[in-house]
């Protein structure tokens, strides 16, 4: 599949680098494709190049946004996504890391409704560049609950996210974001505040 990633910051670079070593051809989409933050990026995705955001989703069968919440809508805004899947991977956080949007709104529907274009899923919201990048514990694969209005979207999302070696997991409709983004705060807070450290995850036992 070809995938765009937009922000090649550690989340970007980490699932561009990802999905590149399983088969997938990435390109980074960005404002300035020349930048050091891009050459970075680019020299841990081998394959891959960069490209303006729009142009990089004129090429994607689907899109990643990974940018930090100042730079989504600029990101986004005016880009033909044609309907294209737009996996939307921030959060709505403020500079003190507190959530922006919440209770009757979320960062993805804010998102679908700067990108009318595209069909977003909010995933890859909830964990760290760390389990991204090997998601896979003794215990079994860390989970990834996702939420989109559009099935085929979804699909894509998830076996985007199984490719990693997440267990994907379907909570239905976009409005599910309003519940992902606030649980991005709880591994936070374990990961950070309480100093659990990184390399920690959620999973779902069944019986």
């Amino acid at each position: 599949m070809k995938i765009a990633v937009i922000g090649a910051g550690p989340v970007g670079m980490t699932l561009g680098a990802g999905w590149a070593a399983k088969g997938h051809e990435v390109r980074y989409g960005a404002r300035n494709p020349a930048s050091d933050k891009v050459a970075k990026a680019l020299a841990a995705t081998p394959g891959s190049t960069a490209l303006p955001i729009a142009e990089a989703v004129r090429w994607a069968d689907a899109a990643l946004l990974a940018t930090p919440w100042e730079g989504a809508r600029p990101a986004v805004s005016g880009v033909d996504f044609a309907g294209k899947p737009l996996l939307d991977a921030t959060n709505p956080l403020t500079p003190g890391f507190e959530i922006a949007v919440g209770h009757t709104s979320s960062g993805g529907e804010q998102v679908q409704a700067w990108a009318p274009s595209a069909s977003v899923v909010k995933i890859l919201n909830s964990t760290g560049a760390e389990n991204m990048a090997n998601p896979v514990y003794p215990q079994g694969r860390a989970a990834m609950v996702y939420a989109g209005g559009d099935a085929r979207a979804k699909a894509v999302a998830s076996q985007l996210a199984a490719d990693l070696g997440f267990e994907p997991l379907d909570l239905g409709g976009l409005e599910g974001a309003r519940y992902l983004e606030p649980a991005a705060m709880v591994w936070i807070r374990l990961a950070i505040v309480q100093r659990l450290g990184r390399h920690v995850a959620f999973g779902l036992m069944r019986r």
